[in-house]
């Protein structure tokens, strides 16, 4: 790859029989808000065969002029302009056009937002600004790139940032190392369409064509073509558009359009020239005598691109065969770029019949897009997130390259990038969850949200419900210092929410085989697994899939101290243990503690750092066993010497820089229920940050710890074997060495993209549960003792809002009495504040 200088912008302008209009553009460059030393430009004269070249090369060294002795067109002459630049960015603009003074300025500041932005396409005005000539871009299914709003009065509706499909070549921007990636223009084209096909190969690889409405240009349009007749345009149109199709649409595209395409332009032809193509009939009388008929030039064009796209066919097979091979993205994907592809754009009577015709009997508008699929869960969604939220995050981020996906929190959302859409509901209204849920065509949710809800309890749309979190054996731990009637109540309550889930879904996600198992016995007693869903996959993975917690792909970067020389007592030195994540009742800090404890005696640089204690989300209270782990860590004296707890939550995107600066991470719990069906999402971060892991068996990641030898699993309550393996693994260099080798290649099994990879495909053919009819029926009968074909009744409306909150206070009353109530009501609107700020 050509080396080239940072920060210039290469700006090539091509010159055929223009002049006058390339000295004028030329000008308008070099009084742009851009410092000269990052602006070349390269003026290409393209065979003109007139005084061009003597009159440019009067403009003197403050152009780069380089000479073509035969016209290229425009995609030859952008080529050659590019291969003898230097700057890491390339602009093209029409010689017949005038940029605006921030025209770079505003361009180079949208590449900066993120090097995924390959190419960035300039707001064009006519010559006067008065009126549109690109603000966006579209396709027909055909393959005639337009743009929408042309020749309409700008009215600064179209002011919004954006991705397109392709830029127009009167004035746009693209990285050098793109460009050069995508083997330029397709010098096939000559011009017309050739930046259509370009901005469509730059999103097929994976990057984005932003349109940026500051980068602002004016343009007389098409002063070149003037020169010619319009039937020679017409042939490079309809000859290019097919060559835009059979390059960049995939093999089933392209199988069902393509067809379509030719039809419609032989259809065209005919139409332009206004001929009968009946008159050759046999029972169409006429003189046969006459060898001839009048045709025109437009007809033939139509009728001669097709020819040449006959005559081109091996060089455009090699070329498809190219894009195909490198594509990253796919046709559904891109969906939403194309913009409206029903666009007939000739006002032809007869080419109108059979336009309709065409797409009425082959179908060519029935490629489906980007689906709705709408993620919803009750944690805040923000900088600060704990572990369902971080889930359905990277949910919506992996599901946004097929579909347009919006991240509902019932807590509190922040965007954290332009991508994911994110918003708020509230139980307290129920009616928030509406306009959401009839966006959607795909829901996915956590937690209570079918409780809190109605509308999600009645939805048509397809469910997906994710289990990874078997709430009910939670409750069973966390409540067990309560009475056995509230205990009772709340595990209750948390095992009909999961019933009800189970009874309503058409597909769900678990996050492990062990969970599979326990989640399958569940659906089982429900119902769920009955000859329906038997009959359709025996394996019943179209009814229930792992999809486990991930990691990022991109290994973790630092970028600033977190802990080393920032918190006080931990030095450059030290060993550093790090528990990522909150501490809850059903872990044992307290051994921990005590094996820190009895370690710190013969290595006193041994230190302990807890990563989050106050929980974003305001609704989780702070469990009794965050108490117990503060009150050993004082009376050991180790508090501030040897172990350290971080009083907030740290930062999502912040918490490499955390791990990164550890020697080990550190899991420890008690061995009963929670734990076997438990997936302890910290262990995840550890292995993206290359730790080795010191852990409690009994889990599904002990069991991975133990088996693939990544750090130690050691039995539950045992201090000395937990001191044991802590010291191993904090200075045994030899252990300590492979153990960071073994999660090196074990943790690529874990990244987003492959836990993700089962509800992916799901949603790229959602359907149904097989026996989600017979559920329908059955929630019909809620009333009733009896479900026919096995089903269970499903359980009666959830009360919510205001009839929710009076059942809540009513049952606080029997409990304890008026000041139950009122300090329940005290948390709530505590909650509620921290939640709002």
């Amino acid at each position: 790859m050509k080396k080239r200088r940072s920060g210039v912008v290469s700006v090539v302008l091509v010159n055929f029989r223009g002049a006058d209009d390339t000295i004028e553009c030329v000008r308008g460059l070099l009084a742009l808000d851009w410092p000269e030393r990052l602006l070349e430009i390269i003026v290409v004269e393209n065979g003109s065969g007139d005084d061009s070249l003597d009159r440019l090369q009067e403009i003197g060294d403050q152009v780069v002029l380089v000479e073509s002795e035969t016209n290229l067109g425009f995609t030859g002459g952008c080529n050659l302009g590019v291969s003898k630049s230097s700057g890491e960015f390339i602009a093209f603009l029409n010689n017949d056009a005038k940029p605006e003074k921030s025209w770079i300025k505003e361009a180079i500041a949208t590449f900066n937002a993120g090097l995924n932005i390959g190419a960035v396409a300039s707001k064009v005005l006519d010559w006067d600004g008065d009126n549109v000539d690109y603000v966006d871009a579209s396709i027909t299914w055909y393959g005639m790139g337009y743009k929408p709003h042309a020749g309409e009065k700008d009215r600064g509706a179209w002011d919004v940032e954006k991705d397109v499909l392709f830029g127009t070549g009167a004035a746009m921007f693209i990285r050098a190392s793109v460009f050069e990636e995508l083997d330029g223009f397709d010098d096939s084209f000559f011009m017309f369409y050739d930046d259509v096909d370009l901005g469509w190969r730059l999103n097929l690889l994976g990057y984005r064509f932003r349109f940026q409405p500051k980068s602002l240009a004016f343009h007389k349009h098409h002063a070149s073509m003037n020169k010619f007749g319009n039937f020679r345009e017409t042939y490079l149109l309809e000859r290019n558009a097919l060559y835009t199709l059979y390059k960049n649409l995939d093999d089933e595209s392209l199988a069902q359009i393509f067809p379509g395409a030719l039809l419609l332009a032989t259809r065209r032809a005919v139409a332009r020239g206004e001929l009968d193509s009946g008159s050759l009939d046999l029972r169409v009388p006429g003189d046969d005598s006459e060898l001839t008929v009048p045709v025109s030039k437009l007809t033939m064009a139509g009728i001669y691109a097709v020819d040449q796209f006959v005559e081109l066919l091996p060089e455009m097979t090699q070329a498809r065969s190219a894009v195909q091979a490198s594509r990253t993205r796919t046709d559904r994907q891109l969906k939403s770029l194309f913009g409206s592809t029903d666009e007939p754009a000739y006002p032809i009577e007869n080419y109108l019949r059979g336009y309709e015709k065409i797409i009425d009997n082959l179908g060519q508008l029935n490629i489906e897009g980007r689906r709705h699929v709408l993620v919803i869960t009750g944690d805040p969604v923000g900088l600060q997130m704990a572990g369902p939220a971080i889930r359905a995050w990277n949910i919506a981020r992996t599901l946004s390259a097929d579909h347009d996906v919006r991240l509902v929190s019932m807590s509190k959302a922040v965007a954290l990038d332009d991508i994911v859409e994110v918003a708020t509901i509230s139980h307290h209204k129920p009616n928030s969850v509406v306009e959401h849920e009839q966006w959607a065509d795909i829901i996915i949710v956590q937690g209570h949200a079918l409780a809190l809800f109605p509308s999600l309890e009645t939805s048509s749309k397809i469910l997906v419900v994710d289990v990874y979190d078997p709430l009910h054996l939670e409750q069973l731990e966390q409540g067990k210092g309560l009475s056995l009637k509230v205990w009772s109540k709340q595990v209750s309550e948390a095992t009909d929410a999961l019933n009800h889930q189970l009874l309503l879904g058409d597909f769900f996600l678990c996050a492990s085989e062990r969970q599979r198992h326990f989640w399958l016995g569940q659906l089982s007693a429900l119902g769920r697994v009955n000859p329906y869903t038997y009959s359709r996959d025996s394996d019943l993975d179209s009814l229930i899939a792992e999809a486990p917690f991930g990691i990022p792909s991109a290994d973790p970067v630092h970028n600033r101290p977190a802990l080393r020389g920032v918190v006080p007592g931990i030095g450059p030195d030290d060993k550093v243990i790090i528990w990522a994540g909150g501490i809850y009742n059903w872990f044992d800090p307290e051994i921990l503690i005590r094996a820190v404890s009895q370690l710190s005696l013969t290595h006193p640089n041994i230190r302990l750092f807890f990563m989050g204690i106050k929980h974003p989300n305001p609704a989780v209270p702070e469990m009794e066993a965050v108490a117990s782990a503060r009150v050993l860590s004082e009376q050991l004296g180790l508090t501030g010497k040897h172990v350290f707890f971080n009083e907030s939550w740290v930062p999502y995107d912040d918490r490499q820089n955390y791990l990164l600066e550890a020697d080990l991470g550190v899991s420890t719990h008690f061995q009963h229920v929670e734990t076997t069906f438990s997936f302890r999402t910290r262990i995840l971060d550890y292995l993206w940050a290359g730790l080795p892991i010191v852990t409690t068996d009994g889990d599904s990641f002990g069991s991975l710890v133990g088996r693939e030898s990544l750090g130690a699993a050691v039995p539950e309550r045992d201090l000395a074997s937990l001191a044991s393996a802590l010291e191993r693994y904090l200075f045994d260099d030899a252990a300590i060495l492979a153990a960071r080798e073994n999660v090196a290649r074990v943790r690529q099994s874990f990244t987003w993209d492959r836990a993700l990879a089962p509800l992916v495909e799901f949603c790229r053919n959602p359907q149904s549960a097989a026996d989600k009819a017979v559920a329908k029926k059955g929630r019909k009968q809620r009333r009733s003792s009896k479900v026919p074909n096995g089903l269970p009744p499903a359980r009666s409306s959830r009360s919510t809002g205001i009839r929710r909150d009076l059942e809540r206070a009513a049952y606080y009353f029997q409990q304890g009495g008026p000041s139950a109530v009122v300090e329940r009501v005290r948390a709530r609107r505590e909650r509620k504040s921290d939640a709002a700020n």
